[in-house]
């Protein structure tokens, strides 16, 4: 699918369906989420909620028809005003829509329009084997800024967090 007949938009309540089925449908191959069971879109209405601030929002991007292809969320890294200027972005693309390149536009649009939501630092935390991903973000110029060892216990594997930063604006 050409990413022309594709279309960015901020995430409202009509969509948490749609990212929610996309998420979960991450946590079987304990690649992407520390969650290990489905989470429900009533458990997420909460999230959504705290992503109305502007700086903070959720993308979807969108067939022509409405249908959430993939979604990128901007979260706080950490809660103090300082740290305002920095964000964690986490992509997730669904099931038939990966390998297309989606997961590589939205990482490129955050990097882009970051600054103008008033960010300058952007962080991905990545499991230590998740090579796609990691690779992703290092093609778009992201450095590993440091490695948790051992924090997450999937189906009994120890495994690393990474975490990955960028500057995207001075």
């Amino acid at each position: 699918m050409p990413l022309s007949d594709l279309t960015l938009r901020d995430a409202d309540e009509a969509d948490l369906p749609a990212i929610v089925a996309i998420y979960n449908a991450t946590i079987p191959s304990r690649m992407v989420t520390a969650d290990l069971e489905p989470v429900t879109v009533e458990a997420r209405r909460p999230w959504l909620a705290a992503h109305q601030h502007p700086s903070r929002p959720i993308w979807v991007l969108c067939r022509s028809g409405g249908e959430v292809c993939a979604w990128l969320s901007f979260d706080t890294f950490y809660a103090r005003a300082a740290y305002d200027g920095t964000a964690m972005i986490a992509i997730y693309v669904a099931p038939s829509h990966r390998r297309q390149g989606l997961g590589r536009h939205l990482l490129q649009l955050a990097i882009e329009r970051s600054p103008r939501l008033g960010l300058h630092t952007l962080l991905g935390y990545i499991f230590g084997h998740n090579q796609p991903s990691l690779q992703l973000f290092e093609r778009h110029g992201f450095a590993r800024w440091g490695t948790f060892p051992h924090v997450a216990v999937l189906d009994g594997v120890e495994r690393d967090l990474v975490i990955v930063g960028r500057r995207v604006a001075p």
